[in-house]
């Protein structure tokens, strides 16, 4: 997530099951969020083990797909309201309705009238449902042939669900304003993000022809799992650099990790593919310096602030990513742009090049420049990673220690294969000279899977032509039911149980009785009269 954090300490390994918060503590971001993770991964692992890998709620089982070919230009999918679980994580489908607008008329005795039917009967009315070309955060381009619905039957529909975080430049809505403008966000907000995709049927293992729903779930799943199987590793570790005497900074001589301050250092991918086309960009911030952009004009760009300081602003020489709600649920890569020029008073930065077509000249998709802090060149002195980067990014070279800045270096496995958006967090400490990260025995870093980003998938639907489909969606029952009525059988036991138990009773009682009316025995020792 890109966030402002000190840390991720969630490990599902160590079945931790609550934070304790002491008295007198300090009070930290990482514990909070940690017992936000733990509620979280129990409640979506026991979703998941009552439901299985997916499916919905009877009577409201969401995502029904549907084919609507009114248009001759691009067919399109209707989506259903409705619920469904994938892999124990609640998808939404309802299309929230329109809000009811109130009208605005002084002196003419109409005050706080809202619109009646008649008013309403001249405008189109609101759709009832999303379709594939409309979904919240699909984002689909009809000028891009990707993006259209295949053209060959049969295709499969189906749901693609991950998580990404979003602060207050995305979502203007999470700023207290009453905080004043001089002050930062407060917390970020974590967002499921659903959408509906095809996948052209030769993707699947299945034999021509066939219809069976559960031979195509199997080969869906057998197609997911390889999709979101972890492909790649990195390990990361802190190294004293070579001439550290010769530094001035005011750290401790045998400190490996050579910063001055802490930093939780994030390594993602930017392009994705092999370790000859893949590429990776960093930054000691997790990624968090985000600038919203108000305008763009050509190279420039005008920006709602420059940033709080000289730490969390932007310089000549930095490198920035373009972006906004759109890209970032395409989870496409765009090339970096540097900072050539920073205009302080006009609140403006020149870019190396023009941004490209389609991203950050929409106001209502929330336009910023995110930085990154890797550099061609060493910069400030500061011991940084060398060579030549393609699209503004670093190129991926695995089997050897890349140096990122300070002292803290990556690894790469040989043989990955990368994904754009895959991440790996590195917490740096100044009071330790070094990076948190897993060793073994002999003090030697572990190779760790990315932290994110994690992807689930559902089937949907097979459609199989125009107008017909097989729906591959599941549904599950509530579990409380009435108690149940006791048959004859019961009822006959029980009576007989009763009926034994009131002759007990009797038989008791009469015995009783009995030992009331018999006479006592006189003592041996006392005259009979």
């Amino acid at each position: 997530m890109h966030a402002d954090l000190s840390r991720n300490t969630f490990r599902p390994e160590r079945h931790y099951s609550a934070v304790l918060v002491q008295q007198g503590r300090v009070q930290l971001d990482a514990d909070a969020n940690e017992q936000t993770a733990i509620q979280l991964h129990q409640a979506r692992t026991l979703a998941a083990d009552l439901i299985g890998r997916h499916g919905g709620p009877a009577g409201a089982t969401g995502f029904a797909i549907g084919l609507d070919s009114r248009s001759h230009d691009l067919d399109d999918l209707v989506i259903g309201g409705g619920r469904y679980y994938v892999d124990g994580i609640l998808c939404d489908a309802d299309r929230p309705a329109p809000g009811e607008a109130v009208d605005d008329h002084d002196g003419d005795g109409d005050g706080g009238r809202t619109d009646g039917p008649a008013q309403d009967a001249g405008r189109p009315q609101a759709p009832a449902h999303w379709t594939y070309w409309d979904q919240p955060d699909g984002h689909r381009d009809p000028e891009k042939p990707g993006d259209r619905l295949p053209t060959a039957f049969p295709y499969l529909a189906y749901l693609k669900v991950w998580e990404r975080s979003v602060t207050a430049a995305e979502d203007p809505a999470l700023r207290e304003v009453a905080l004043g403008s001089a002050m930062p966000d407060t917390a970020a907000r974590v967002k499921v993000v659903w959408q509906v995709l095809a996948l052209p049927g030769s993707h699947l293992d299945v034999a021509e022809g066939e219809t069976d729903k559960d031979a195509l779930r199997g080969a869906f799943h057998r197609w997911a799992d390889e999709q979101s199987a972890p492909k790649s590793r990195m390990a990361a570790r802190s190294r004293r650099p070579e001439r550290a005497d010769e530094d001035p900074c005011p750290v401790s001589p045998d400190a490996r990790y050579r910063g001055p301050e802490n930093q939780l250092y994030r390594v993602e991918i930017h392009e994705g593919g092999a370790a000859g086309e893949a590429t990776f960009k960093w930054s000691r911030e997790n990624g968090s310096v985000v600038l919203p952009v108000d305008g763009l004009d050509g190279t420039w760009a005008e920006l709602a602030s420059l940033g709080g300081d000289d730490k969390l602003g932007l310089g000549v020489g930095d490198w920035v990513e373009l972006a906004d709600t759109a890209h970032v649920s395409r989870g496409e890569p765009l090339p970096l742009l540097r900072v050539e020029e920073v205009d302080l008073p006009g609140r403006r930065v020149r870019l190396s090049r023009e941004p490209e077509p389609g991203v950050g000249r929409r106001p209502d998709l929330h336009p910023y420049l995110r930085r990154w802090d890797h550099h061609e060149a060493p910069r400030r002195g500061r011991q940084g990673a060398r060579g030549r980067l393609r699209n503004g990014a670093v190129p991926v070279g695995e089997g050897e220690w890349l140096p990122l800045e300070d002292g803290v270096e990556v690894y790469f496995r040989p043989g990955g294969t990368y994904r754009p958006g895959e991440h790996w967090l590195v917490p740096a400490r100044t009071a330790t000279g070094s990076v948190e990260w897993p060793v073994n025995a002999a003090r030697r870093p572990l190779l760790r899977e990315p932290d994110g980003i994690r992807v689930h998938y559902a089937p949907l639907a097979w459609v199989l032509g125009e107008g017909t489909l097989s729906d591959l969606r599941l549904s599950f029952g509530p579990l409380a039911t009435a108690v149940p009525v006791a048959g004859e059988e019961e009822l006959a036991a029980e009576a007989e149980a009763e009926a034994e138990a009131r002759a007990l009773a009797a038989r008791d009682e009469a015995e009783a009785q009995a030992e009331e009316e018999t006479p006592a025995e006189p003592d041996a020792g006392e005259p009979r009269t």
